[in-house]
């Protein structure tokens, strides 16, 4: 990824947490601490003075003087450069705060492996990763949510007929990093009224996913909630798998939690949403797949496909991480590849019984 050694910036207000910072990314013979600050006033004086710039930006949330969201927000405005944010999880105002980070161009979260307990060998594993990952963003990109596109326009721009589309029942989105914000933006180019329940896989640290499903309910016009087994999906409302269960919908159209084996690794599994909604809901399903590493659902929207559902990927111009749309582009497994702000207008198009052109589509 880098012939030199990924720099990075950490800026948290515990001595002792930077200390440890320091100490985990020194382990990575490819990573170098370029400078420690503590707080989010120091980190833009330290991206002012000096000469040698970071490729990622460690951020604690919570710090005096300016907090984690305030300096992402400059930071993007002055010297922009992918911000991690780093958070214990553990306080409610960490959470909030963190989303609202994400919001202003943060590009991941990561928990901070502390203690010696069960998760800290993972959670090692996973700053190291993104920290890696994250250093090759080098456009932290952001998308206007007022662009939304109410319906699929002809090629030539001429006025068409909508073509006829089944009911749709059920519309599955997966996403892994960068895909918070890219959730926002869908959600809140929907209406309120949007006659179809959408369900959702976000890979995320543990104990986030409580902050992000908040920040989306009172960001966006949908009701947002963590999917309780058994319930029943209603318009208008998005169903997120909670931490470490696969989230499914049977034929009845109850949502499944399920503790069966991780798939890739991974546990909820986009791959495990769409392969329910292939095999239950056919052409009556939509599926959605968008930024993240990996090949998490590709194969699986190939097959919600085969079964004549209608299928997006996100584009690499609008994902901060292109590999699992990438991997379902390259399979074929798109209806359509769309940039993160028009996904919403061509999921209300679509649920309106409207199909794209032929001349958009893409194989």
């Amino acid at each position: 990824m880098h012939a030199n050694k990924i720099k990075v910036l950490v800026a948290d207000d515990s001595q002792v947490t930077r200390l440890l910072l320091v100490q985990l990314l020194g382990s990575d013979p490819g990573i170098q601490v370029i400078g420690v600050v503590n707080d989010g006033q120091a980190a833009l004086d330290f991206l002012d003075a000096s000469g040698n710039h970071p490729d990622v930006v460690l951020m604690d949330i919570h710090m005096p003087r300016m907090d984690g969201f305030e300096a992402t927000r400059r930071i993007m405005e002055t010297w922009p450069v992918p911000v991690v944010i780093c958070s214990a999880t553990a306080d409610p105002r960490e959470l909030a705060v963190t989303f609202r980070a994400m919001e202003a161009g943060a590009v991941a979260c990561v928990a901070k492996p502390v203690g010696l307990g069960p998760d800290y060998q993972p959670l090692l594993q996973n700053l190291l990763q993104t920290v890696r990952l994250m250093s090759g963003v080098k456009v932290v990109r952001r998308w206007n949510r007022s662009r939304v596109l109410p319906a699929v326009p002809h090629p030539n721009g001429a006025a068409n007929s909508p073509v006829a589309a089944p009911n749709i029942r059920l519309i599955g989105i997966g996403a892994s990093t960068g895909g918070p914000p890219v959730l926002q933006t869908i959600l809140s180019g929907l209406p309120k009224d949007f006659p179809v329940p959408l369900l959702i896989v976000q890979h995320i640290a543990p104990g986030f996913l409580p902050g992000m499903v908040d920040w989306l309910s009172q960001t966006t016009g949908l009701r947002v909630h963590i999917a309780a087994h058994g319930a029943i999906p209603l318009p208008g409302h998005a169903y997120v798998a909670p931490d470490d269960f696969h989230l499914a919908a049977d034929a009845r159209g109850h949502l499944v939690l399920a503790r069966e084996d991780p798939e890739s690794g991974l546990r909820p599994a986009v791959s495990y949403l769409f392969r329910s909604l292939a095999d239950s809901y056919g052409a009556s399903a939509v599926g959605v797949l968008l930024t993240g590493m990996g090949k998490d659902g590709a194969a699986e929207l190939q097959r919600m496909k085969a079964r004549g559902a209608y299928t997006i990927a996100q584009d690499r111009d609008s994902s901060i991480v292109h590999g699992m749309p990438g991997a379902a582009i390259e399979l074929g497994a798109a209806t359509q590849v769309l940039p993160a702000d028009k996904i919403a207008g061509a999921l209300i198009a679509r649920a309106a019984g409207r199909l794209p052109f032929a001349g958009e589509i893409e194989s």
